[in-house]
């Protein structure tokens, strides 16, 4: 056995040995601390700086639109005082603010379906044509005796429900590129309409039909409670569930969405099938409105306008990003836009240059890339003009220097 001498100088060694390397230890821990502490610190500033990015963004996207619509409201103002001025007779509103939003509600609706059609990636050119199928469905269906105004509005809605599944089903189940599978509805369906109304305007007497286009809720048009409604209804289910998220997944990268587990094609039949549901409501008011179903004329080119309310919305038309308010912002910058026009007494062949000129300025000052390209142009014309005046200022110093000497 060792002895107690050995044993108390051995355990010295190791200490001696275990001490430099707990000191080192210790060191090292001391350094690194303040490095993650720089490096957390680093982060939260990374998060902080995208959080303001993203909101500053956000806030963008609502901007341009507000402006553009408040500048045509005003120009309105300018060009007639009483333009703002809103009165209540008979237990409803009047006004020209009034038939603006009482106008823009087929487009609105429409618009609400292509935004999450555009979303997906895809489009549809056949909105104009299912509202003409919808409003010949309904005014067909009125003409037949005690018929239950509840069948005709769940017959016009299904058949617009109906007509966007077989949208759908072509885009992403047959494959078929979404411009040519809507153009064969756009063309067909108006056929189809014109088919049911056996060539002829069909009119009908329904005060409780009627009522959709023409009647009012708390002073406000008919119309504009159902564009409220769906409005409400879309972005409930939309943004309080998960379906706006996989909307998006689809719209930016259907293939990634795919490995993620999202069925891409279900997302694209349902995005499909609301257009379509969207389209038969916007039917059903414009065939209230006149009380008449015109299969020629009901909802033409409409869809021109809906794709355009939906881009003025900043909704990218590569899919992915969509903003269903902003739309129906889009959709009231374009009624308001026709209004001005009327108002102002314009030639009506000037009507489509105006409108198509106001909109591509609004487009572009929604670009963030046209608004850097416009700002360094300013910066750069304001140091060109700033030279001539410093060479002016330096000019005149030096021959006031030269005078003293």
């Amino acid at each position: 056995m060792k002895s107690s001498a050995e044993t108390l100088s051995s355990t010295r060694m190791s200490a001696d040995l275990i001490s430099p390397q707990m000191n080192a230890s210790e060191a090292h821990s001391s350094e690194r601390q303040p490095r993650m502490q720089e490096s957390h610190k680093t982060m939260v500033q990374e998060k902080n700086a995208r959080y303001q990015a993203g909101k500053s963004t956000s806030m963008g996207r609502y901007l341009w639109p507000l402006l553009a619509l408040s500048i045509l409201l005003l120009a309105n103002l300018f060009i007639d005082s009483s333009f703002f001025n809103i009165s209540y007779q008979d237990d409803r509103l009047y006004g020209s603010l009034i038939d603006i939003l009482n106008r823009s509600a087929p487009v609105a609706l429409l618009s609400i379906g292509m935004s999450l059609v555009i979303a997906t990636g895809g489009i549809d050119l056949s909105v104009g044509a299912v509202m003409a199928i919808a409003g010949a469905v309904c005014a067909n269906l009125l003409l037949v005796p005690d018929i239950s105004l509840v069948t005709v509005i769940a017959a016009g809605l299904i058949v617009g429900l109906l007509a966007g599944c077989i949208n759908g089903g072509l885009v992403s189940f047959l494959g078929i590129q979404p411009i040519v599978a809507t153009l064969l509805l756009m063309v067909a369906g108006r056929g189809v309409a014109q088919l049911i109304n056996q060539g002829q305007i069909i009119t009908f007497q329904h005060p409780g039909f009627a009522a959709i286009g023409v009647g009012q809720f708390l002073g406000l048009p008919m119309p504009v409670w159902i564009v409220i409604g769906m409005l409400t209804f879309s972005q409930l289910l939309l943004r309080k569930t998960a379906l706006g998220l996989f909307i998006e997944a689809v719209g930016c990268n259907a293939k990634a969405s795919r490995y993620l587990g999202i069925n891409d094609k279900s997302i694209k039949l349902f995005a499909y099938g609301i257009a379509g549901l969207c389209a038969a409501l916007a039917g059903m008011i414009s065939t209230a409105d006149i009380q008449g179903s015109d299969a020629n004329n009901a909802g033409l080119w409409l869809e021109l306008d809906a794709v355009l309310a939906v881009v003025i919305g900043g909704a990218a038309l590569t899919g992915g990003r969509f903003s269903l308010i902003l739309s129906v912002v889009g959709a009231l910058i374009i009624q308001t836009l026709a209004t001005t026009i009327i108002v102002s007494g314009l030639p009506a062949k000037f009507n489509l240059l105006i409108k198509a000129i106001v909109i591509l300025t609004v487009l572009l000052l929604q670009s963030a890339k046209f608004r850097r390209q416009l700002s360094a142009l300013f910066k750069s014309k304001r140091h060109a003009d700033a030279k001539p005046a410093e060479k002016a200022t330096s000019a005149k110093a030096s021959a006031a220097t030269g005078e003293k000497l």
